[in-house]
């Protein structure tokens, strides 16, 4: 058998001489774009950290970025070297499909923490109600948020409803409305209960001035004349200004022979 190694050659060096221009251009393209994407993601994380966004956001927002550009960049470098990379895209996107129905609940509490640490519709340390609890928030996770309640209780909320849920936030007005319902009997003079709450609001440091507490008339109920009472206080001040206000109340009001109303009932017997 007669072996023509010149003619082989003669086969083989366009063969080489294509796939290596391929090749070559492959490997430039994927030393440029990783050099890229490198950059990209410094980029990203120097905003993200000037932005001052919550660092596991910055560490995961920027990673996923990194991966995002470099699995561009290797599908382009295959590309150009000829490999179909059709089939290998459709495969992709349908175990990217299965994995993601699989996953779907946890992905939805992802993408809430996601949104909760870029909107940021509360902080660590603020004091929250949502999802049918009230705390303060101890802890912002990429998929839950915790938070202790006032009994020292530890709540872990999925960030998935929290992030679309509604939700009040205790903490980001620096002043609060405190309100109270005080009552006194029928008979009882009503300019002096309203004398007696208002210098009970003045004699309270923490109660602010402006605006100036507010005492009226607000119902006439069943077994009480009943004041609406209103007062603006520092944020910090709210519980303290709230209990120590009925405890004033209480006391006033006995010294002053005003009664506080409390349900009775009379019995009859008719012999």
């Amino acid at each position: 058998m007669n072996f023509d190694v010149a003619k082989m050659m003669d086969e083989i060096q366009p063969l080489i001489t294509d796939y290596g221009l391929k090749l070559i251009g492959a490997i430039v393209v994927l030393i440029i774009g990783l050099w890229i994407a490198n950059l990209i993601t410094k980029q990203l994380g120097r905003l993200l950290k000037a932005k001052n966004y919550d660092p596991s956001l910055q560490g995961f927002l920027t990673s996923m970025v990194g991966i995002l550009f470099k699995t561009l960049v290797f599908i382009v470098a295959l590309g150009m070297m000829g490999i179909e990379m059709t089939s290998f895209i459709a495969i992709l996107g349908a175990a990217g499909l299965a994995v993601g129905m699989a996953l779907s609940g946890t992905l939805q509490n992802f993408a809430g923490g996601v949104m909760i640490l870029i909107f940021k519709p509360f902080r660590v340390g603020d004091l929250i109600d949502a999802q049918g609890y009230l705390g303060v928030v101890k802890e912002i996770q990429i998929f839950v948020t915790i938070l202790t309640t006032p009994d020292n209780k530890t709540i872990i909320i999925p960030n998935g409803g929290l992030s679309t849920g509604s939700l009040t936030n205790y903490s980001t007005e620096p002043k609060r409305r405190v309100d109270w319902t005080v009552g006194f009997g029928y008979g009882d003079d009503y300019d002096k209960a309203r004398e007696v709450v208002l210098g009970i609001l003045k004699a309270d440091k923490r109660v602010l001035t402006d605006p100036e507490p507010f005492v009226a008339l607000g119902a006439l109920a069943d077994s009480s004349v009943n004041l609406t009472v209103r007062a603006w206080v520092n944020a910090a001040d709210y519980w303290g200004v709230f209990f120590d206000f009925n405890e004033q109340v209480y006391k006033e009001f006995n010294k002053q022979g005003i009664n506080i109303p409390f349900p009775q009932m009379d019995v009859h017997i008719q012999k």
